[in-house]
């Protein structure tokens, strides 16, 4: 199998591609999962539990189940600070956010929402998180994001970050599943809720300016005064996410000269264009979910858009149009190390294994240490929260940053952040990102990368992701030695859920998506698109073994 690239792709969606709104919301308040189908049960991802009303995957007996298990978690591990609750702009986030408040107020804990129910994006609750913890040792906070980050428009997601402001750890999560999946066994009876109305008005609901306190604070990690005096013209497709009313006040305030190229927000998201399976998908870094900020690229020095929640950023250049997130993150490595005197020299480069081998090469010249974890930025949050990072990224264009002080800014994704540092290096260096790489290979040599995406039930997405090194039968890929395969993460000895095969020249992960019904080879060649592509094949066959 390989990727099958729809006939609508690039293209705007017809109709019978938009979801129906009230059927979705109707579907997940009014259908019940069955906790004896697995996948009508809570599990939490590579990034929290996700899922659609339609399936009974995503419905409010889950959300219920997962803010009564968060409840009692925090009580059992004495965590008593206020809890940050935000949402995206998917259909489904909102009714989630009302059920959880639901939840939250009847437990008695002090939630912080926004003023307005204005959407929230990821970053925003991770550095109120970090903000409110500065200090402390007690009465430390914690947040849930209500969001499936860039996934199709009838999906709902729902995360919890711990005090450290980043994704919850395994244990954290297995525990809270193990307890929404026992409170659905028992039919809720032990979920305690009281009506939206009464939860607004409690003495333990709050209003807090997520917005105000993130765009005051940003200037910590971004140059907006080299910005401005340089006369960078950007431009910015909020992709109708939940950072839409953001990007406005950042200008204001530090005057610059930013075009917002629309503020639209549709449930169904139908200003989309549609991503390359047929389906929408609001990916910053895919071409054709990108058509319509590429289509304005002229107009700019550089433009830049962010996914739903915002933590997630699409780079677009004058000179090359829309840059792999690859790309563009070994340039930002090689630029943010070489002018951030103040992280000092211990501080390590993350990213995940399957990232481009072009950031190892960045980081051995930079002399930095490099970290390499499996694919989930919840194993960076502990580096960035003490300092030992200090970047970490992800292959699909998530990443997060110290502040310019070398100390902590988010220890989740921040899709916002990189997308104004494209303007500071653009501005610093007098070419834009993709100039700029153009430079980078030269000196460190150039890779040639893809990724295969297909469709796998969640049976052989449990085969990939048990896929041992001692299961492969050939010596060589691509006609190289191979000088590793892998199922743990050289940085922290985590599994990988899936392989990795490295020779002197390219390498290939497989492994199958933490959030969706598929799975993913990504393969790299130093050499030539030929050799890629002979690594692609040999990458696939195996994996078709193993499915």
């Amino acid at each position: 199998m390989s990727t099958t690239i729809s006939a609508l792709a690039g293209k705007p969606p017809p109709a019978s591609r938009l979801v129906d709104v009230s059927r979705l919301l109707a579907a997940y308040s009014d259908l019940q999962p069955d906790p004896s189908v697995p996948a009508q049960r809570v599990a939490f991802g590579t990034s929290g539990h996700r899922g659609t009303s339609f399936d009974r995957s995503f419905n409010a007996w889950h959300i219920l189940a997962m803010s009564q298990a968060i409840c009692e978690y925090r009580k059992a591990r004495g965590i008593d600070g206020p809890l940050y609750l935000g949402f995206d702009t998917h259909a489904l986030s909102r009714p989630a956010f009302e059920n959880a408040l639901e939840v939250l107020a009847a437990n008695g804990v002090q939630t912080l929402i926004a003023r307005a129910d204005e959407f929230t994006p990821t970053p925003a609750i991770s550095h109120a998180v970090l903000v409110h913890n500065k200090g402390r040792s007690t009465g430390l906070a914690d947040g849930i994001v209500i969001t499936p980050s860039h996934n199709p428009p009838d999906n709902g997601g729902f995360k919890y970050n711990t005090p450290n402001g980043g994704p919850a750890d395994n244990d954290v999560t297995h525990w809270i599943e193990d307890r929404a999946n026992a409170l659905l066994d028992d039919g809720l009876r032990n979920v305690r809720r009281m009506p939206l109305a009464q939860a607004r008005k409690a003495g333990s609901t709050h209003m807090h300016d997520f917005l105000e306190r993130y765009v005051a604070d940003l200037s910590q990690v971004v140059d907006f005064d080299l910005i401005r005096s340089a006369g960078i013209r950007m431009g910015v497709d909020p992709m109708g996410g939940a950072g839409v009313h953001y990007w406005g006040p950042i200008a204001e305030r530090y005057r610059l000269d930013l075009t917002v190229v629309s503020e639209v927000v549709d449930p169904q998201f139908a200003f989309m264009s549609v991503d390359w399976d047929g389906n929408i998908r609001m990916d910053p870094s895919s071409k054709y979910a990108m058509q319509r900020l590429i289509g304005l690229k002229d107009r700019f020095d550089i433009a830049f858009a962010c996914d739903t929640d915002h933590d997630r950023h699409g780079i677009v250049t004058c000179s090359g149009g829309l840059m792999s997130p690859n790309h563009y993150l070994s340039v930002l490595i090689d630029e943010l190390f070489r002018n951030r005197p103040e992280w000092g020299p211990r501080a390590a480069i993350g990213k995940t294994v399957v990232s481009t081998a072009l950031i190892d090469r960045v980081a051995k010249r930079l002399g930095r240490e490099l970290y390499e974890v499996p694919a989930s930025f919840k194993w960076f949050s502990k580096g960035l929260f003490d300092g030992s990072l200090g970047f970490g990224c992800e292959e699909s264009a998530g990443a997060a940053l110290l502040r310019r002080d070398g100390s902590v800014w988010t220890t989740d994704k921040d899709g916002l952040a990189p997308a104004f540092l494209a303007a500071e290096i653009t501005a610093r260096e007098g070419r834009d990102p993709s100039e700029l790489y153009t430079r980078l290979t030269a000196d460190l040599g150039q890779p040639f990368n893809d990724r295969i995406e297909a469709a796998a039930t969640p049976a052989q997405k449990a085969r990939l992701a048990a896929l041992a090194p001692d299961q492969l039968h050939s010596k060589r890929l691509a006609g190289e030695p191979i000088k590793q395969a892998l199922d743990k993460a050289p940085g922290n000895g985590a599994s990988m859920g899936g392989i990795k095969v490295v020779a002197e020249s390219g390498w290939f992960a497989a492994r199958p998506s933490g959030t969706e019904d598929i799975y993913k080879i990504y393969a790299e060649s130093f050499k030539d698109e030929a050799h890629l592509q002979a690594i692609l094949g040999e990458a696939q066959a195996i994996v078709d073994q193993a499915l």
